[in-house]
């Protein structure tokens, strides 16, 4: 077998396999071992009829199909062992030029290669990291989750409901007179301004004293789940069995004791503001060198595939079905509530495609030219620091991985050493 390669233009490289006639006799008489099994015919036992024998009976060009597709695929994965600049990134597309048993078989495989990437400039760039500053609403508005977690409902009779009230209720739906399936319930419980209902129930439940009915108006939104309910006009006929008061706990160094290991309420806020700083801080670091890995990818230049692109919004795709899956959904019952196609998904996913590409695309460039590479020390600080948080020993830990986990974590180290050589060689300040 001979190749050589005959074009290269537009990100696509075009190769000529020649075969010879004795090659090509070779490739068709292993087609025919591979198959002479599930032939029969009259005076032969099965499997034992002659290659030529089958040949006069269903055409010289039986085997060819096999031949041909075993073959092409065996000297094009040898072509790209000879030829690592070739870097395909989907599969060829093959064209026979000439076959036959007397002249051998010429084709060619046309394939999309890795684009050329050039790298802009990706060193002694500067870049601003936000300003951190936690004010007192922030810690006003954790200990106020706080509260409401110990919130507690109490019993009430001389008033009527109000917006914060757990009220329980008996309810029954109806559209143009017709009650609807799942319309109807009895013993609800219901938080008055928690939006779980229906725009405008919670909201015209306010105002009734306990043992009042009501009917309230309401319209399903336009993209309900229900189809048969979307965008229909429904009166619910409610009646109100009763109210509790949400009360929160007091304010004071009590409070701070139930809640965590402080004495003292200052105690407790001062240490949400600390955690809060820090988690702010962490998170304008990494804001920082998202920024920082932005403007190296603005600065690079790459023609990327169009292959590529549509490669990652399949993942994309599959990514969101694996996720919709873990929540007992599928993507098309996602794609009717969202009033969406698959051909829309995909077009409005297209622009994060090409940036997710570039970015791999570029980053991959600069740990070819800085050399990065995961060492054995970095490796085994990592498989340490997972050790020490699953709280098991490192051996217990190697002998517990998944298959590819261990490059999971491979890759992981990679970024990390990465991003230390990229803040090494910019400013973040």
């Amino acid at each position: 077998m001979k190749y050589e390669v005959k074009e290269k233009k537009d990100g696509k490289v075009t190769i000529e396999f020649v075969l010879d006639a004795a090659e090509w006799e070779a490739e068709v008489e292993k087609a025919y071992q591979k198959n002479k099994g599930k032939y029969k015919k009259e005076g032969f036992r099965q499997g034992k009829v002659p290659r030529k024998v089958l040949e006069q009976t269903y055409g010289d060009t039986l085997f060819y199909e096999e031949a041909f597709n075993d073959c092409a695929a065996t000297y094009y994965s040898e072509m790209l062992q000879k030829e690592p600049e070739i870097y395909p990134v989907e599969y060829p597309l093959v064209d026979i030029k000439s076959i036959g048993k007397d002249k051998g078989v010429v084709f060619t495989a046309t394939v999309t290669v890795m684009p050329e990437i050039k790298l802009g400039e990706y060193k002694g760039l500067t870049v601003k990291k936000n300003a951190v500053k936690v004010g007192a609403s922030e810690v006003n508005s954790e200990i106020d989750t706080l509260r409401e977690k110990q919130a507690r409902f109490v019993e009430v009779t001389d008033r009527a409901a109000k917006l914060g009230d757990l009220v329980n209720l008996d309810y029954s739906g109806s559209v143009d007179g017709v009650k609807f399936d799942g319309g109807t319930a009895a013993n609800q419980e219901l938080e008055l301004g928690s939006h779980s209902f229906i725009e405008g129930f919670e909201d015209q439940m306010v105002g009734m004293r306990v043992g009042d009915e009501r009917d309230l108006h309401v319209k399903f939104p336009d993209n309900y789940h229900a189809a048969n309910l979307a965008g229909k006009e429904a009166i619910f006929a409610v009646k109100l069995l009763g109210i509790r008061e949400k009360q929160l706990p007091d304010l004071d160094d009590a409070f701070a004791k139930d809640v965590s290991e402080f004495e003292t309420l200052t105690d407790l806020k001062a240490d949400i503001k600390k955690k809060k700083t820090e988690a702010a801080e962490k998170q304008a670091s990494i804001d920082a060198e998202n920024k920082l890995v932005e403007q190296i990818v603005d600065n690079a230049e790459i023609k990327i595939p169009d292959c590529m692109i549509e490669s990652q919004i399949d993942s994309f795709v599959e990514d969101i079905r694996h996720r919709l899956s873990h929540q007992g959904l599928n993507f098309e019952d996602y794609l009717k509530y969202t009033g969406s196609t698959l051909e829309e998904y995909r077009k409005s996913r297209r622009a994060d495609a090409e940036r997710h590409v570039k970015t791999s695309l570029t980053l991959s460039k600069i740990i070819e030219a800085e050399n990065v590479k995961v060492t054995d020390e970095a490796y085994d600080a990592k498989i340490s620091e997972l050790a020490n948080y699953m709280n098991k020993s490192v051996d217990e830990v190697k002998k517990t991985m998944q298959p590819g986990q261990d490059e999971f974590i491979r890759q992981n180290v990679l970024t990390e050493l990465l991003m230390a050589k990229l803040k090494e060689l910019n400013t973040i300040e």
